[in-house]
């Protein structure tokens, strides 16, 4: 008797048999009533899980810049007298970090419309113990609108977070593909801030992130709101507006394209100098010089003292130490080459433009003030795990050959 086969090879045809009954079967399943309801709760559950796990890697990613830094407030690390929160609040910090006014607005006017003391009143003494006991409200000057920074901060910190993964999938990325790169870039987001990290960091990588997504899918004057925020919450995002005209051309000519980059950096313009000229009298000026401190930096690269940098709650080799610079290097030398080339246009009229004002006015290996550079940053994450994953999986087919 001769032994039965475990298993036997299938022939072309066969397989292009079972292929189309397959086909076959899951059109019908889609076609049938259960079949439709199956897929619904389907999608439901994935965006019930893509939900959580945005919600909880934008958590991690707020709680470790919010152990780092606070909201820069005296007595707790990352204490910067000139920005500290009282003095965003009163409105006597100092220039330019006074004239991101969004959140402090915010703030101020909630405080002053909602019925904070009455609120106050409902809530449980144990509730409100653990509260001011966890932010230290007793010592703070203004504890209502300490509470509205927190929340707000980490409600657009989440909001970055789903703005990252829409606009990698606008970029024609698998949606798997674009969860992973979120998350990976909101997790090394608390890493950029090596010297500095500010309550308006994370409205700015979501107004940058929204601004190219609208970029990319919809027309330009869709944009408009956006650029308006994104300059109330922080001056320089006017500059980012130039690097838009790139994403526009797909869809505008260029006639077209250069006219709404123009009236982008006008709503920008209208929106910023107002606030320019209510803080005018503050101490401080419009930029700070850096360049010599820049040159100083990278004339002397092994100084120690710029090699650790602790985040969530753990010793880390600092961004700006020059393993770590490597890699970034690398990975982005890496990267490069599968981005497409409106993409390209785009990363490179952010570099001409960040890189120079970087070596000017920042201080020396301070990342977080690449920030035009972005979501250009997280294509280039997002092309490389591509690339990685997809010589992962021809291996395992080459393997099963």
């Amino acid at each position: 008797m001769n032994p039965t086969p475990t298993s036997e090879p299938t022939s072309p045809a066969l397989r292009v048999h079972v292929s189309s009954h397959d086909e076959a079967t899951n059109a019908q399943l889609r076609r049938s009533p259960s079949g439709h309801g199956e897929t619904r709760s389907a999608r439901l559950f994935h965006r019930m899980c893509l939900l959580v796990l945005l919600i909880v890697v934008s958590a991690a990613s707020f709680s470790a810049f919010y152990q780092k830094w606070h909201f820069r407030e005296q007595g707790a690390r990352g204490t910067d007298l000139i920005a500290e929160f009282d003095r965003m609040i009163d409105g006597t910090a100092h220039r330019p970090y006074i004239y991101r006014q969004m959140i402090p607005d915010l703030a101020n006017s909630l405080t002053r419309v909602l019925p904070v003391d009455a609120i106050s009143r409902r809530v449980p003494q144990r509730a409100k113990d653990r509260i001011s006991v966890a932010f230290n409200l007793t010592s703070k000057a203004y504890p209502a609108q300490y509470l509205i920074f927190y929340i707000a901060t980490y409600l657009f910190a989440l909001f970055a977070a789903v703005a990252l993964y829409k606009v990698c999938t606008a970029a024609n990325l698998a949606e798997p593909l674009a969860v992973f790169a979120a998350v990976v870039f909101m997790l090394l987001f608390p890493l950029f801030g090596v010297k500095g990290g500010y309550f308006c960091d994370y409205p700015e990588l979501c107004f940058m992130a929204v601004a190219v997504w609208i970029a990319l899918k919809l027309d330009w004057w869709w944009v408009i709101p956006i650029a308006a925020l994104g300059t109330w919450n922080k001056e320089s995002f006017l500059l980012f507006m130039f690097t838009l005209y790139p994403l526009f051309r797909q869809r505008h000519s260029r006639m077209n394209s250069l006219i709404g980059v123009g009236v982008l950096v006008a709503v920008c313009a209208a929106v910023y100098l107002p606030i320019r000229l209510h803080f005018a009298h503050n101490p401080g000026g419009t930029v700070e010089w850096h360049l010599k401190d820049q040159m100083s930096f990278y004339l002397h690269p092994f100084q120690l003292d710029t090699w650790v940098d602790r985040t969530y709650d753990l010793m880390f080799p600092a961004l700006s130490a020059p393993i770590p610079t490597v890699l970034l290097i690398w990975t982005v030398w890496r990267g490069w080459r599968f981005l497409p080339l409106r993409l390209k246009g785009h990363a490179q009229i952010a570099a001409v433009i960040n890189i120079p004002l970087f070596l000017l006015f920042c201080q020396p290996g301070e990342f977080r003030d690449l920030s035009m550079l972005y979501v250009s940053f997280l294509f280039i994450l997002a092309f490389n795990l591509q690339e990685w994953m997809g010589s992962a999986g021809l291996k395992r087919v080459e393997a099963a050959a």
